[in-house]
């Protein structure tokens, strides 16, 4: 059971990774404020997620991964409040999608 989980983590570990590299890509690559914060958001929650996901199994106790789910809760938070201050920005600016 333990190699399942351990699998498990590594397979999800590294497709929140996939997602992270991804996400990056599309803020390089994509036009114009809007497109770019799509990319990024959406793929960012989702790698964090995956990565979490991967961890979880490997915490010791409920605390350890209480915390875990808290700082990824956080950082949903935190990531939409910030893109919704960047394109209010964007938007007051001017910029056309």
């Amino acid at each position: 059971m333990s190699a399942l989980l351990d699998g498990f983590s590594v397979v999800a570990v590294i497709a929140g990774a996939f997602f992270y590299l991804a996400g990056t890509v599309g803020l390089l690559r994509f036009p114009d404020a809007y497109t770019r914060l799509h990319a990024l958001t959406k793929a960012d929650n989702l790698g964090l997620a995956l990565v979490v996901a991967g961890l979880l199994p490997q915490m010791d106790g409920l605390l350890a991964a209480g915390k875990l789910v808290l700082v990824w809760l956080l950082v949903l938070l935190s990531s939409a409040v910030v893109s919704q201050l960047i394109a209010r920005s964007a938007r007051r600016r001017e910029a056309r999608p």
